[in-house]
């Protein structure tokens, strides 16, 4: 039985939004559509949009006074975060995506493990759903362990801690202990986050009872974007913390460095009559196969979104891992970087 409203803790969603006119209203209104009695409020943190992001949000602002817009000056998305927390009230903070649609039932049940748990944070699944053929084969590969490894945060698992969480649900006090997010780190802030949480002694809870329908980018450039973008900023977060970081996130690198070293190698076999060195092509075929191999087991979404998963893989493949090797190295330190989800 749900306790009476007035005991309900109040619940702050804090949402950055850049150039997101394609989703965000189906965002907000998951959050206006949820099921949690206690009192709320919506706040937008909007950067230099130029697609017409900004008047949409004025429309919904406009029509709902629980939805507040405030200026995101930094347009990245931990400045977002933070100015929309510090804009907040309420004691509990719920981090909303711009491509994310919430459940209904999401916060009620969040709120609920954070007092069951006494967790610092509660995160679920991130599930990737996509429209067209090529969303719903990157959606596929949120899923499949030859794509993003098939981890509990996209496919589910065991209700326990972990090591960190997809969005989040927080005690406001917590994050302001630990000092909210850090604003030089433009993706992998979430991470980097929930690891100062734990070394404060909190912990991060994972549940699959929450689960987040997720949209996939729409085009291939965005997509080939947000992986570089994700590639670099895990790169830079490896070469700050080396063993901290899953040994998982280094294997794209590894096999974006073989694949291309034995490829050149192969090459150059050809070219020079040096047979031996034409054996190395062995690898790319290999990871070819493996392409091949993976597309037909996505067959069952459709030929065409089988079709766009020959494509989609490697991209997603190369992308994060050329990106992850510029940022270890720290050879895109003067990049800007687009930082969308």
């Amino acid at each position: 039985m749900a306790r009476k409203t007035d005991a309900l803790l109040g619940v702050s969603y804090v949402m950055p939004v850049l150039n997101e006119v394609e989703h965000v209203e189906a965002a907000v209104r998951s959050l206006t559509a949820q099921d949690y009695e206690g009192p709320m409020e919506i706040i937008l943190a909007l950067g230099p949009s130029v697609d017409g992001t900004d008047d949409l949000i004025h429309e919904l602002a406009k029509a709902d006074p629980r939805i507040r817009k405030i200026a995101n000056d930094l347009g990245s998305t931990p400045g977002g975060l933070n100015v929309a927390i510090r804009a907040s009230t309420y004691p509990i903070v719920v981090r909303v995506d711009a491509h994310s649609v919430l459940p209904a039932n999401y916060t009620r049940i969040a709120v609920a493990t954070l007092e069951r748990t006494g967790a610092d944070n509660v995160g679920g699944i991130m599930k990737a759903e996509g429209v067209t053929p090529f969303q719903k084969a990157v959606a596929h590969a949120y899923g499949a362990p030859e794509g993003l490894g098939g981890t509990p945060h996209h496919v589910g698992g065991k209700e326990g801690p972990t090591e960190t969480a997809y969005l989040g649900v927080f005690r406001r006090d917590k994050l302001e202990n630990v000092g909210l997010f850090d604003e030089d780190i433009k993706r992998g802030q979430d991470w980097e986050l929930n690891r100062r949480l734990r070394l404060a002694g909190g912990t991060v809870w994972f549940t699959p009872e929450l689960q987040v329908i997720y949209r996939p980018r729409s085009s291939l450039r965005t997509l080939i974007r947000q992986f570089v973008a994700t590639g670099i900023w895990r790169g830079e977060l490896a070469r700050r913390f080396g063993a901290a970081n899953s040994i998982r996130y280094f294997v794209p690198p590894v096999a974006v460095l073989g694949i291309l070293v034995t490829a050149i190698m192969g090459i150059v076999g050809l070219v020079t009559g040096i047979f031996w060195l034409v054996f190395a092509l062995a690898v790319p075929a290999i990871y070819a196969l493996f392409v091949i191999v993976a597309g037909l087991r996505a067959m069952n979404a459709g030929l065409r979104t089988a079709l766009w998963y020959l494509v989609v893989l490697p991209c997603i493949h190369f992308g994060w891992g050329i990106g992850f090797i510029l940022g270890f190295l720290t050879l895109t330190r003067n990049i800007t970087v687009h930082t969308g989800r």
